[in-house]
Protein backbone atom coordinates (compact mmCIF):
# COMPACT_ATOMS: atom_id res chain seq x y z
CA UNK A 1 0.00 0.00 0.00
CA UNK A 2 0.87 3.39 0.10
CA UNK A 3 1.73 6.03 2.38
CA UNK A 4 -1.83 7.08 2.29
CA UNK A 5 -3.48 4.33 1.83
CA UNK A 6 -1.50 2.65 5.26
CA UNK A 7 -2.76 6.20 7.01
CA UNK A 8 -6.21 5.34 5.85
CA UNK A 9 -6.13 1.61 7.02
CA UNK A 10 -4.82 2.17 10.46
CA UNK A 11 -7.23 5.50 11.23
CA UNK A 12 -10.15 2.94 10.44
CA UNK A 13 -8.39 0.33 12.89
CA UNK A 14 -7.85 3.24 15.72
CA UNK A 15 -11.59 4.28 15.38
CA UNK A 16 -12.90 0.93 15.34
CA UNK A 17 -11.10 0.83 18.86
CA UNK A 18 -12.32 3.87 19.90
CA UNK A 19 -9.12 6.29 19.75
CA UNK A 20 -9.86 10.10 19.28
CA UNK A 21 -8.49 11.89 16.51
CA UNK A 22 -7.79 8.42 14.70
CA UNK A 23 -6.20 9.67 11.16
CA UNK A 24 -3.74 12.53 13.49
CA UNK A 25 -2.97 9.36 15.10
CA UNK A 26 -2.35 7.15 12.56
CA UNK A 27 -0.16 9.63 10.92
CA UNK A 28 1.67 9.79 13.88
CA UNK A 29 2.58 5.96 13.91
CA UNK A 30 3.43 5.76 10.63
CA UNK A 31 5.72 8.71 10.51
CA UNK A 32 7.78 7.01 13.66
CA UNK A 33 7.70 3.55 11.48
CA UNK A 34 9.41 4.81 8.81
CA UNK A 35 11.31 7.83 10.78
CA UNK A 36 10.22 10.74 9.14
CA UNK A 37 8.63 14.36 10.47
CA UNK A 38 4.28 13.79 10.29
CA UNK A 39 4.24 16.89 7.84
CA UNK A 40 6.48 15.10 5.45
CA UNK A 41 4.06 12.19 4.95
CA UNK A 42 1.89 14.94 3.04
CA UNK A 43 4.84 15.00 0.54
CA UNK A 44 5.63 11.00 0.28
CA UNK A 45 1.72 10.01 0.25
CA UNK A 46 2.43 7.77 -2.99
CA UNK A 47 5.55 6.16 -1.55
CA UNK A 48 5.17 2.33 -1.54
CA UNK A 49 5.24 1.20 2.16
CA UNK A 50 7.35 -1.57 2.57
CA UNK A 51 6.09 -5.31 3.80
CA UNK A 52 8.97 -4.30 7.28
CA UNK A 53 7.71 -1.19 7.66
CA UNK A 54 3.87 -2.24 7.11
CA UNK A 55 4.38 -4.92 9.68
CA UNK A 56 5.60 -2.80 12.38
CA UNK A 57 3.28 -0.63 11.90
CA UNK A 58 0.18 -2.55 11.86
CA UNK A 59 1.85 -3.78 14.94
CA UNK A 60 1.54 -0.42 16.85
CA UNK A 61 -1.66 0.27 15.66
CA UNK A 62 -3.46 -2.79 17.12
CA UNK A 63 -1.34 -1.56 20.33
CA UNK A 64 -3.23 1.61 20.26
CA UNK A 65 -6.32 0.11 19.65
CA UNK A 66 -6.22 -1.44 22.95
CA UNK A 67 -5.64 1.91 24.24
CA UNK A 68 -2.19 1.72 25.36
CA UNK A 69 -1.11 5.64 24.82
CA UNK A 70 0.22 6.93 21.95
CA UNK A 71 3.16 8.46 23.66
CA UNK A 72 4.67 4.80 25.11
CA UNK A 73 4.23 3.37 21.47
CA UNK A 74 6.44 6.57 20.44
CA UNK A 75 8.36 6.99 23.42
CA UNK A 76 8.45 10.50 24.27
CA UNK A 77 6.30 13.46 24.13
CA UNK A 78 6.66 17.37 23.37
CA UNK A 79 6.32 19.36 26.24
CA UNK A 80 7.41 22.94 26.49
CA UNK A 81 9.40 22.34 22.84
CA UNK A 82 11.74 19.65 24.43
CA UNK A 83 11.12 16.13 23.51
CA UNK A 84 10.94 14.07 26.75
CA UNK A 85 10.96 10.02 27.38
CA UNK A 86 7.96 8.84 29.06
CA UNK A 87 6.99 5.10 30.27
CA UNK A 88 4.34 3.02 32.18
CA UNK A 89 6.59 4.63 35.31
CA UNK A 90 5.91 8.36 34.63
CA UNK A 91 3.10 10.47 34.22
CA UNK A 92 2.64 11.63 30.61
CA UNK A 93 2.75 15.66 30.66
CA UNK A 94 -0.39 17.35 29.77
CA UNK A 95 -0.83 20.95 28.00
CA UNK A 96 -1.90 21.90 31.30
CA UNK A 97 1.22 21.30 33.03
CA UNK A 98 3.28 23.24 29.99
CA UNK A 99 1.25 26.52 31.67
CA UNK A 100 2.94 25.86 35.14
CA UNK A 101 6.41 25.22 33.42
CA UNK A 102 5.64 28.72 31.76
CA UNK A 103 4.43 31.03 34.56
CA UNK A 104 7.06 29.60 36.76
CA UNK A 105 10.14 30.52 34.13
CA UNK A 106 8.35 33.68 33.81
CA UNK A 107 9.03 34.18 37.67
CA UNK A 108 12.27 33.21 38.04
CA UNK A 109 13.29 35.74 35.04
CA UNK A 110 11.58 38.21 35.70
CA UNK A 111 11.99 41.22 34.79
CA UNK A 112 13.26 42.22 37.45
CA UNK A 113 14.45 39.20 38.51
CA UNK A 114 12.66 39.06 42.23
CA UNK A 115 16.28 37.30 43.50
CA UNK A 116 19.50 38.48 44.04
CA UNK A 117 21.04 35.46 44.69
CA UNK A 118 20.79 32.12 42.23
CA UNK A 119 16.90 30.98 43.13
CA UNK A 120 16.63 27.60 44.24
CA UNK A 121 13.54 25.21 42.83
CA UNK A 122 12.27 22.18 43.68
CA UNK A 123 10.07 20.54 41.55
CA UNK A 124 8.16 18.36 44.32
CA UNK A 125 7.01 14.85 42.73
CA UNK A 126 9.12 14.97 39.26
CA UNK A 127 7.97 12.19 37.59
CA UNK A 128 9.44 12.69 34.02
CA UNK A 129 11.05 15.23 34.71
CA UNK A 130 9.55 17.51 32.23
CA UNK A 131 9.33 20.59 35.11
CA UNK A 132 12.64 20.24 36.90
CA UNK A 133 14.18 19.89 33.87
CA UNK A 134 12.47 22.21 31.49
CA UNK A 135 12.91 24.96 34.17
CA UNK A 136 16.98 24.09 34.28
CA UNK A 137 16.97 24.92 30.58
CA UNK A 138 14.83 28.19 30.03
CA UNK A 139 16.53 29.25 33.14
CA UNK A 140 20.37 29.10 33.10
CA UNK A 141 20.63 30.62 36.56
CA UNK A 142 18.25 28.50 38.42
CA UNK A 143 19.36 25.42 40.91
CA UNK A 144 16.82 22.53 40.81
CA UNK A 145 16.39 19.78 42.55
CA UNK A 146 13.86 17.24 41.94
CA UNK A 147 12.27 14.74 44.46
CA UNK A 148 10.02 11.48 43.57
CA UNK A 149 9.11 8.42 45.95
CA UNK A 150 9.51 6.27 42.39
CA UNK A 151 12.89 4.98 41.51
CA UNK A 152 11.53 4.12 37.88
CA UNK A 153 10.32 7.25 37.80
CA UNK A 154 13.75 9.27 38.78
CA UNK A 155 15.35 7.17 36.59
CA UNK A 156 13.47 8.22 33.42
CA UNK A 157 14.08 11.63 34.75
CA UNK A 158 17.83 11.32 35.17
CA UNK A 159 17.95 10.72 31.88
CA UNK A 160 15.62 13.29 30.31
CA UNK A 161 18.31 15.47 31.68
CA UNK A 162 21.47 14.31 30.41
CA UNK A 163 19.39 14.48 27.14
CA UNK A 164 18.53 17.93 27.40
CA UNK A 165 21.88 18.77 28.71
CA UNK A 166 20.85 19.84 32.46
CA UNK A 167 22.11 16.74 34.80
CA UNK A 168 24.53 18.93 35.93
CA UNK A 169 21.93 21.27 37.40
CA UNK A 170 19.44 19.12 38.66
CA UNK A 171 19.89 17.16 41.79
CA UNK A 172 17.69 14.15 42.01
CA UNK A 173 16.15 12.91 45.29
CA UNK A 174 14.59 9.34 46.13
CA UNK A 175 12.12 9.08 48.57
CA UNK A 176 8.67 10.55 50.21
CA UNK A 177 8.45 14.23 49.80
CA UNK A 178 10.44 16.82 52.25
CA UNK A 179 11.78 14.00 54.10
CA UNK A 180 14.45 12.95 51.03
CA UNK A 181 16.04 16.18 50.53
CA UNK A 182 19.17 17.79 52.54
CA UNK A 183 18.40 19.54 55.43
CA UNK A 184 20.08 22.48 54.81
CA UNK A 185 18.50 23.39 51.70
CA UNK A 186 15.73 26.37 50.93
CA UNK A 187 13.44 26.95 48.50
CA UNK A 188 12.57 30.06 46.09
CA UNK A 189 9.96 28.11 44.42
CA UNK A 190 8.17 24.84 44.83
CA UNK A 191 6.28 23.37 41.63
CA UNK A 192 4.43 20.59 41.21
CA UNK A 193 1.67 18.46 39.75
CA UNK A 194 0.83 16.24 42.49
CA UNK A 195 -1.49 13.26 42.30
CA UNK A 196 -5.27 14.87 42.71
CA UNK A 197 -7.06 11.84 41.53
CA UNK A 198 -10.17 11.21 44.28
CA UNK A 199 -9.26 7.40 44.49
CA UNK A 200 -13.09 6.83 43.47
CA UNK A 201 -12.96 8.39 40.10
CA UNK A 202 -9.84 6.58 38.96
CA UNK A 203 -12.02 3.87 37.83
CA UNK A 204 -13.90 5.96 35.46
CA UNK A 205 -10.81 7.43 33.51
CA UNK A 206 -9.85 7.08 30.09
CA UNK A 207 -8.25 3.87 29.52
CA UNK A 208 -5.04 4.90 28.39
CA UNK A 209 -4.81 6.74 31.74
CA UNK A 210 -6.70 4.32 34.34
CA UNK A 211 -4.65 1.37 33.06
CA UNK A 212 -1.26 2.99 31.79
CA UNK A 213 -0.28 5.87 33.97
CA UNK A 214 1.49 4.77 37.28
CA UNK A 215 -1.45 5.02 40.32
CA UNK A 216 0.85 6.42 42.07
CA UNK A 217 0.90 9.63 39.99
CA UNK A 218 -2.69 9.46 39.91
CA UNK A 219 -4.52 8.87 43.40
CA UNK A 220 -4.93 11.84 45.64
CA UNK A 221 -6.82 10.06 48.05
CA UNK A 222 -10.41 10.54 49.10
CA UNK A 223 -10.99 13.54 48.00
CA UNK A 224 -7.63 14.37 45.97
CA UNK A 225 -6.70 16.53 48.04
CA UNK A 226 -3.75 14.51 50.59
CA UNK A 227 -0.55 16.15 48.91
CA UNK A 228 -1.61 19.36 48.75
CA UNK A 229 -2.19 19.61 52.53
CA UNK A 230 0.45 17.39 53.17
CA UNK A 231 2.58 20.74 51.18
CA UNK A 232 0.19 23.13 52.87
CA UNK A 233 1.48 21.69 56.55
CA UNK A 234 4.92 21.26 56.02
CA UNK A 235 6.66 23.47 52.79
CA UNK A 236 6.55 26.76 54.64
CA UNK A 237 9.62 25.35 56.70
CA UNK A 238 11.85 24.95 53.69
CA UNK A 239 11.19 28.35 51.89
CA UNK A 240 13.33 31.36 51.70
CA UNK A 241 11.37 34.81 52.28
CA UNK A 242 9.21 35.71 48.73
CA UNK A 243 9.29 32.42 48.04
CA UNK A 244 6.42 31.13 45.95
CA UNK A 245 4.52 27.56 45.31
CA UNK A 246 2.92 26.89 41.89
CA UNK A 247 0.66 23.51 41.70
CA UNK A 248 -1.89 22.22 39.17
CA UNK A 249 -5.17 20.82 40.31
CA UNK A 250 -7.66 19.13 39.25
CA UNK A 251 -11.43 20.06 38.43
CA UNK A 252 -13.52 21.94 41.04
CA UNK A 253 -10.68 21.84 43.53
CA UNK A 254 -9.56 25.42 43.19
CA UNK A 255 -11.90 26.59 46.44
CA UNK A 256 -10.23 23.98 48.82
CA UNK A 257 -7.05 24.87 47.83
CA UNK A 258 -7.96 28.54 48.25
CA UNK A 259 -8.75 27.55 51.85
CA UNK A 260 -5.35 25.78 52.55
CA UNK A 261 -3.16 28.44 51.39
CA UNK A 262 -4.64 31.48 53.37
CA UNK A 263 -3.75 32.03 56.35
CA UNK A 264 -1.78 31.09 58.75
CA UNK A 265 1.98 30.88 57.07
CA UNK A 266 0.19 31.49 53.52
CA UNK A 267 -0.69 33.85 51.63
CA UNK A 268 -3.00 32.81 48.27
CA UNK A 269 -1.59 35.30 45.38
CA UNK A 270 -4.28 33.66 42.71
CA UNK A 271 -5.61 30.53 41.07
CA UNK A 272 -5.45 30.63 37.27
CA UNK A 273 -7.14 29.22 34.44
CA UNK A 274 -6.19 26.45 31.94
CA UNK A 275 -6.52 27.31 28.24
CA UNK A 276 -10.34 25.50 28.18
CA UNK A 277 -11.12 28.54 31.20
CA UNK A 278 -11.31 25.89 33.65
CA UNK A 279 -9.06 26.86 37.09
CA UNK A 280 -6.11 25.06 37.05
CA UNK A 281 -3.05 26.41 39.00
CA UNK A 282 -2.60 27.84 42.38
CA UNK A 283 0.09 30.23 43.09
CA UNK A 284 1.10 31.11 46.85
CA UNK A 285 3.19 32.79 48.84
CA UNK A 286 4.86 32.87 52.43
CA UNK A 287 3.08 35.49 54.54
CA UNK A 288 5.72 36.97 56.30
CA UNK A 289 5.70 39.36 59.51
Amino acid sequence: MTVLETIRSGAERLAAGGVDSPRLESEWLLAHVLGVPRLRLVLEAGRVVTAGETREFAGLVASRATRRPLQHLLGSVSFCGLEFAVNASVLIPRPETELLAERAWQLLLGPPPPWAHRPVVLDFGTGSGCLAVTLAVKCPAAVVHAVDISPDALAVARGNAVRHGVDGRVSFHLGDGFAALPADVRFDLLVGNPPYIPSGEIATLQPEVRDHDPRLALDGGADGLDFYRRIARAAAAWLRPDARVMLEFGDGQGAALRGLFSGGPWRCEGIFPDDSGRERILIAAVARA
